[in-house]
């Protein structure tokens, strides 16, 4: 695996960041990796490292480039302060459109002719949601998507393969939501949900390594499937 950073073409004469990961032994599809509300942060990396390790490249676009391009917040009162303010005025429209320039910088390199999927967390994990009904993607990976349950109106227009994953000790999507996120999904054919036991918001950067372990392996099988 080599890592690099990258710059995406936003149009009118505007660029942002991304750290790609690219695998040794690439299984000829890529994943686009959607942050959290910190940015790119070490821990984003590390996801879109592993999705390179399990043979996708992987793209993770810093999507609060308009704000303030390269951030990366820790989790002290002040960054996490810092992060909310930015969320409180993020517009999804603008995630949209950079999933299509990143996927569409993806599709225009040489030799690339496979999938592109969208792989997200917490904020990301909305987007990723969203993009499976909105946006040019072959699947979508939803990490404790926050607000989906405001969105349910596009449950019926999904695109694209789906698997959402949460935890049942998640403050930010708690029972309820997840609740009617499953009522709203279940007839549809192309949703997979799964729940994990005792884990909170951010398990798959910072929870039990079990819970990781697992969540890894059925995304990678469902990416498998849903992009041959």
């Amino acid at each position: 695996m080599t890592t690099r950073n990258d710059s995406i073409d936003a149009g009118h004469g505007q660029h942002f960041g991304t750290y790609v990961s690219v695998p040794e032994q690439p299984n000829g599809h890529a994943v686009i990796v959607l942050q959290e509300i910190f940015g790119v942060t070490p821990h984003i990396r590390a996801v879109a490292d592993r999705f390179a390790e399990d043979g996708f490249l992987a793209y993770a676009p810093d999507l609060f480039w308009r704000f303030e391009p390269g951030i990366n917040l820790s989790h002290s009162k002040e960054d996490i302060a810092k992060a909310m303010a930015y969320l409180k005025v993020y517009q999804d429209k603008d995630g949209l459109s950079d999933i299509a320039s990143t996927a569409q910088l993806i599709r225009a390199q040489g030799g690339f002719t496979g999938r592109v999927a969208v792989a997200g967390l917490c904020l990301g994990g909305k987007l990723a949601y969203l993009a499976a009904a909105n946006a040019d993607v072959d699947a979508a990976v939803s990490f404790y998507g926050v607000g989906i349950e405001a969105q349910l109106h596009l449950a019926r227009t999904l695109r694209c393969p789906l698997m959402l994953h949460f935890g049942d000790h998640d403050p930010y999507v708690p029972d309820p939501a997840r609740q009617t996120i499953a009522d709203a999904l279940h007839l549809q054919p192309s949703v997979t949900m799964h729940v994990y036991p005792g884990a909170n918001h951010g398990f798959y950067t910072r929870g039990a390594a079990a819970d990781v372990a697992l969540a890894r392996e059925r995304t990678c099988a469902f990416l498998q499937q849903a992009l041959a």
